[in-house]
Formats: structure tokens, C-alpha cells, sequence
């Protein structure tokens, strides 16, 4: 399935430019791709997550599966009834009440007006908006709005349940409710494909999640693994951010190995754990006595350790052609979180930067040890 949306070029267009427009064949446009070849399936009682940054086709994935979209290519197959939660009062007409609103909407789901009157008041007990039931839904805050739009959709009982970020909107109470009505839809062998940015809570409800990424699937599987990928690529997007590469390049730093206590390449370390770095260089010409060196810092590049061979009194009389250099930190002490590393090599009187690679990699620490700050300092209370 692909979807592409054809965008306009320019601004506000004038009569001038209108005038032009004609003579030149139409005002310049351009293709935006936001589902390239998404193909996958849902199995009947399932639960499917869908994940991604902002812009990733996770909203105009579900649109077309609702059908108030339509793919530009490829079909969408489903089997039963659908309810969805897309948008914020989507589906509302503003200038109804929210009783009003209840029973078009049940209307256009094919339901009776005996029918929505027999969910009616659970509808209205789910929502929590008492009197307002009876008021234009133009008045409604984004918390009633999307509450009376949850209670709707799940209320009508449909076979298939679309919602996207519901749990953005509305206080902890409503969302404890809410993820009970997912359990129950779960328990019923309902299915449900559910868009979230809480990555902790998407995956407590899920059996699957896919990873969208710039219009086409990265990943899908077991929930953990799935947002264990996802986060990855999201560090490695933000550490582009603040990376910095430059020195006179005598000697370059061609790569560097991150490694955890059994020799494996990783970016997940745990406290405590030790961290193996394998930095390799190339040197131009003869080097007499290199200093090479690494920082951590944190998210926003503020440095929270740094050393280097030559505060280690470890000693690198010169270097010449490829070779490579091992750092060990024997225990992370850091807190949990994500982390900066930065490599450098330098002269010993520090004025010529060879290379440095500022913020270059991120590492992640997984980690229970309870204290406040980034390190933990070893103490003894005592009377």
C-alpha cells in the first residue's frame, strides 16, 4: 500500500501569479511520499502498536484503514465492524450537543436509536461530563472532547478498534480507564491497532508493534525488541544534532569499537559493568608522543567525565600507519540514562587537534543503583 500526497509550491498565490500560472501550465507541484509499499496483516484479537517519530505515516496509516482515506496504491482488506479514534472530535459536529453527537455517531455506524439508547448511559458514565451532555460540543475542552469520543467509539462494541495518541489527552484517572477498556477488548478477542508515543505503555498493551519510519516499516515483532530499535535510531538522530567532526587530520581517528565485559559490540551497557572502547587511527607521517583522549556527556552535550593518556601517565612515544588503542572503564558508574562519547587525539602540548570526534557515539546505561546526579561516588555514613 502507498499513499502520496500532491503539495503546491509557493505561498498565497495573486492574480499576477495566477496569470503566470496559466502561461507556464499550472502552478509548480511536488510528490510527498508518506506510505511507501506498507504491507503487513493483523490477526484477529490482536493488539498492534504503532510507532514513530512525528510525520512517520502513523495517522495516515490508520485513516486509510478507517476508509476516510484512500490509498494512492494497493488495498486494504478488513473483516467486521470499525470503530476509530483518530483525531481530536473527529466525526463531532460543533454545533450539536454531545447527546446529539452520541447518536449521529451511532447512526453512522449502522446502530439503532434503540441500540445507542441502550449504551447511551454507559457512554455518558465513561465520559464523566455530567451535565455537559446536553451542551454544543464547541464548548467541550480536548479532555471532554476526547473522552466522549473514547467512550463513543468503544461503546458501540465494534470489531476492530483504530485509536490514535488517546492517552496524550485527559488526566491519569481517564487514562487508567481507558487502558482497562483496552484490557477488556483484549480479553473479549477484540482487535485493536493503537498509535502512542508512550512507549512504556504501548508495549504493556501490545502483541505487536510495528516501527514506521519516513512512510515505511522498520521493524515489526516482539514489543520490547521493536522499541528497543526505536529508540536507537531516535538517539542516533538526536546525537547528529550536537556531533562535530574536525582537526588538522595528521592523524584520523578511522573508528571506534564499543564493547561490553564479554568482547561483544554494544550500546547498552549496565552499571557497575565494564566498557571496553577499541579506538583505531591512521597516522599520516611520524607522531611523536600523541595524547589520545574520550569525554561522556550527557543528552544536551554537557560534559560529565573526561580523560586522557596523558592524565593517565600512559605513555604513546610515537605512531605511524594504522594502529589502534584500547580504553577500558572498569565499572559504569553513571546513572541511567543516555549518554555523549566523544574520542580526541591531540599533541601533548595540546595545540594541535589532530581529530576529534565531539558527541560522536551514544551508549545507553541500563541501571537500579539509586542516587542523585550522573556518577555515583562510593560513601560510608557513619556516627
Amino acid at each position: 500500500m502507498t499513499k502520496t500526497f500532491r503539495l503546491r509550491q509557493g505561498g498565497t498565490p495573486t492574480l499576477k501569479s495566477m496569470a503566470l500560472d496559466i502561461l507556464r501550465g499550472g502552478r509548480l507541484k511536488r510528490d510527498f511520499l508518506a506510505l511507501k509499499d506498507v504491507t503487513f496483516s493483523v490477526r484477529h484479537g490482536e493488539t498492534l502498536g504503532i510507532i514513530g517519530a512525528n510525520g512517520a505515516g502513523k495517522s495516515t496509516l490508520l485513516s486509510i484503514i478507517t476508509g476516510t482515506m484512500s490509498p494512492t496504491s494497493g488495498t486494504v482488506t478488513t473483516h467486521g465492524s470499525i470503530s476509530s479514534l483518530l483525531e481530536l472530535g473527529a466525526g463531532f459536529h460543533p454545533d450539536l450537543t454531545g447527546r446529539e453527537n452520541v447518536f449521529l455517531n451511532g447512526a453512522i455506524m449502522g446502530l439503532s436509536r434503540k441500540q445507542m439508547r441502550d449504551r447511551f448511559d454507559a457512554i455518558v458514565q465513561f465520559a464523566g461530563i455530567g451535565d455537559f451532555i446536553d451542551q454544543p460540543v464547541k464548548h467541550y475542552s480536548s479532555g471532554m472532547y476526547v473522552r466522549l469520543g473514547f467512550a463513543v467509539a468503544v461503546e458501540i462494541d465494534p470489531d476492530i478498534l483504530l485509536i490514535d495518541e488517546v492517552l496524550a489527552v485527559g488526566d491519569s484517572d481517564f487514562q487508567q480507564k481507558c487502558l482497562q477498556k483496552m484490557r477488556d477488548f483484549r480479553e473479549r478477542g477484540k482487535t485493536m491497532l493503537i498509535i502512542s508515543h508512550d512507549l512504556k505503555t504501548i508495549q504493556s498493551v501490545s502483541d505487536r508493534i510495528l516501527l514506521l519510519d519516513s512512510g515505511s516499516i522498520l521493524g515489526m515483532g516482539d514489543p520490547a525488541n521493536v522499541i528497543d530499535e526505536y529508540q536507537s535510531l531516535t538517539r542516533k538522530r538526536n546525537a547528529r544534532l550536537i556531533e562535530r567532526e574536525w582537526g588538522t587530520g595528521e592523524v584520523k581517528i578511522t573508528g571506534v569499537s564499543l564493547l561490553d565485559g564479554t568482547g561483544v559490540k554494544t550500546d547498552r551497557f549496565k552499571w557497575g559493568a565494564p566498557l571496553e572502547a577499541v579506538i583505531s587511527y591512521h597516522a599520516e607521517g611520524c607522531i611523536v608522543q600523541p595524547v589520545f583522549g574520550f569525554s561522556i556527556s550527557d543528552e544536551g552535550g554537557r560534559v560529565i567525565y573526561g580523560n586522557n593518556t596523558q592524565i593517565e601517565k600512559f605513555d604513546i612515544p610515537r605512531i605511524e600507519g594504522d594502529g589502534s588503542i584500547a580504553l577500558t572503564l572498569e565499572k559504569i558508574a553513571m546513572a541511567k540514562g543516555t549518554y555523549r562519547v566523544s574520542f580526541s587525539v591531540h599533541s601533548a602540548d595540546h595545540k594541535i587537534n589532530y581529530h576529534r570526534l565531539d558527541n560522536k557515539y551514544t551508549i545507553d546505561v541500563e541501571s537500579d543503583k539509586a542516587f542523585e546526579g550522573y556518577c555515583y561516588m562510593p560513601i560510608k555514613w557513619g556516627r
